[in-house]
């Protein structure tokens, strides 16, 4: 029997023979064989030839979504070497004795649409995206577990983008007991930090900023000077940024977010990491609001760290998006010292660099300021960007200085 398969519109198959994973229902001409939602299917030319093999929804703008371009089946063994290919390329980022958090899957940027698995000690917590991934979750998690050796894989299915598919929020166990709602892992300069891995944001940690949190310290270390240094940690969450930065002699640390449980999270990470009281403040607030308030009071600072959450998820939400980029961004540089650096993030997927950038500018010209851009920032090397999917280049950021 044929596999139940898709065939182009004339001209529409480009896309895929250059490796970009999706399609969308326009470039569908027919459906032949009565496809299951969430079925594997082939997709054809409109002359009949082979172009790839995935899974498709019909209920999601983005109707297929690729596996492979290869004329293979898509059974246990695919779906297993793929996982411990991706499992490979990561393993001299846990070849430590501490316990590391690590993503092991990166969806499409690791050839795998959909799902996304990441490491926390000996826990590794699972988040179906797609239709087609959570139909098949329960294996990949055994696949998971057999890879890893992990204890358990944990479900944290509860992400707002699987409504596109059809999906409500799920939560649970899959593979293994449930495992402590939070977890220790261990990042570079020996900072620990606690991921709760069954309520946190994300998986439970935002690991994509691994990279740039252990960057702070070498910033701070350049700065120096001798005089004590102040660090304003704006959109804080629990803490990584500042837990860092307290490795520096002297620093003391403004925390801001508007979640008291984040605040009391980012304390215990302070504490964990042998921060004194004295070293740093917890400020809960709208950030914007205390923006104002702290130039208003004409306090400076060294550093500061802008990591807001998403302003944007799709093309019309740019415009306000833009607004509270500049926003931040010329606040932050009035109330930077001289020579002081300003680390600033967008996570918006619709937002590109270059918007980023324009963005962080407008800001600029409005503070009255002069600013050089020294570092361009992007995600930690366990969240990989395929080169023909450059929508996963979701995190970008820019450390400034100001003169």
């Amino acid at each position: 029997m044929s596999a139940p398969t898709l065939v182009l519109r004339p001209g529409r198959e480009k896309s895929l023979q250059h490796g970009h994973p999706w399609l969308f229902s326009r470039a569908v001409d027919a459906t032949m064989g009565n496809p299951e939602p969430g079925d594997i299917v082939d997709v054809i030319q409109a002359d009949g030839r082979f172009v790839a093999r995935g899974y498709w929804n019909p209920q999601s703008q983005i109707i297929f979504r690729m596996l492979t371009r290869n004329d293979e089946p898509i059974d246990d063994d695919w779906w297993h070497t793929r996982i411990q290919q991706a499992f490979a390329r990561r393993q001299h980022l846990l070849a430590h004795d501490e316990p590391r958090a690590c993503r092991l899957i990166n969806a499409e940027n690791d050839f795998v649409p959909g799902l996304i698995a990441d490491l926390y000690d000996r826990t590794v917590v699972l988040q179906a995206l797609t239709l087609g991934i959570d139909l098949r979750k329960g294996r990949l998690a055994e696949i998971l577990q057999q890879v890893t050796g992990a204890e358990s894989v944990f479900e944290r299915s509860d992400v707002d983008i699987r409504q596109k598919e059809g999906l409500g929020k799920v939560t649970g166990a899959l593979v293994g007991p449930t495992p402590p709602e939070r977890i220790l892992f261990t990042e570079a300069h020996g900072v620990r930090l606690w991921a709760n891995v069954l309520h946190g944001h994300k998986t439970g940690a935002y690991l994509d900023q691994a990279a740039n949190r252990a960057l702070i310290v070498d910033l701070l270390h350049h700065l120096g000077g001798g005089s004590p240094l102040r660090v304003l940690n704006l959109f804080c969450y629990t803490g990584g940024f500042s837990a860092h930065a307290a490795k520096i002699p002297g620093v003391h640390i403004v925390n801001v977010d508007g979640s008291r449980a984040a605040l009391d999270m980012t304390a215990e990470n302070m504490h964990l990491n042998g921060t004194s009281d004295e070293q740093y403040e917890l400020v809960r607030g709208d950030v914007f609001e205390l923006l104002r308030e702290l130039i208003a009071a004409r306090e400076l600072f060294d550093l500061i760290v802008c990591d807001p959450p998403k302003f944007a998820s799709s093309a019309e939400q740019l415009q306000r998006a833009a607004r509270g980029y500049k926003d931040l961004n010329l606040h932050a540089f009035r109330l930077l010292k001289p020579g002081g650096l300003l680390m600033t993030f967008s996570c918006s997927g619709a937002v590109t660099a270059d918007m980023f950038q324009k963005y962080v500018y407008a800001g600029l010209i409005d503070s009255l300021r002069q600013g050089q851009i020294i570092r361009t920032m992007s995600a930690h090397e366990d969240h990989p960007v395929s080169l023909t999917y450059p929508e996963g280049a979701y995190l970008k950021g820019l450390v400034v200085r100001t003169l």
